[in-house]
């Protein structure tokens, strides 16, 4: 898996956002206590608690901090992305994540929710793989908020605009087989 790919994800989940893994390096350099705390404000605090709560190396691999209990996983912060960006997901949005990260299709009819309490980086509101801004890939910023993905069915009537207001529920990556519904909560 390639480390720019899994940082663009990070900025997703904005996405999104686009991805929140930590760099080998960098989950070196902090301790398991400081990313285990960094991956809980992900979430609520009843579901980060029985979260587990793993780290994504240079080559891909998850590692796992803490083994949780309620099926979902949280990921610290990337500190070389641009803002918080740490993020946390039920079984059904890893592998919908996962898809993005190898630009495969994600699998269908599973939706999955996926939460970034703390914020995410900037991301692409078009580009699902932009790594940085340009003048035409669409660059927002999306505070706290929560995604709701693999539910294609569930995001008519939603704004599906390139630049669109952040403070309300929108569609990002509108017409991309990574499509997904953004839901502020700030």
């Amino acid at each position: 898996m390639n480390g720019n790919l899994v940082l663009s994800m990070a900025a997703c989940t904005s996405l999104l956002i686009l991805a929140s893994a930590v760099p080998a390096q960098a989950a070196k350099a902090a301790t398991d206590k400081q990313l285990i705390a960094s991956a809980e404000k992900a979430a609520p605090p009843a579901l980060a608690k029985h979260a587990s709560i793993a780290t994504i190396g240079a080559d891909g691999k998850m590692n796992v901090l803490r083994q949780g209990s309620n099926g979902y996983t949280c990921m610290p912060d990337d500190p070389t992305s641009p803002g918080p960006d740490p993020m946390c997901v039920d079984a059904n949005a890893m592998a919908w994540f996962e898809a993005l990260v190898v630009h495969q299709s994600p699998p269908d009819g599973k939706p999955g929710i996926m939460y970034m309490l703390a914020g995410g980086s900037d991301a692409s509101n078009t580009d699902p793989y932009a790594s940085g801004p340009k003048a035409d890939n669409h660059w927002i910023a999306t505070g706290a908020h929560v995604m709701m993905v693999g539910a294609k069915g569930a995001l008519q009537g939603y704004p599906r605009g390139a630049d669109p207001n952040t403070a309300e529920p929108y569609v990002m990556w509108p017409d991309t087989p990574y499509e997904h519904l953004m839901l502020p909560v700030r």
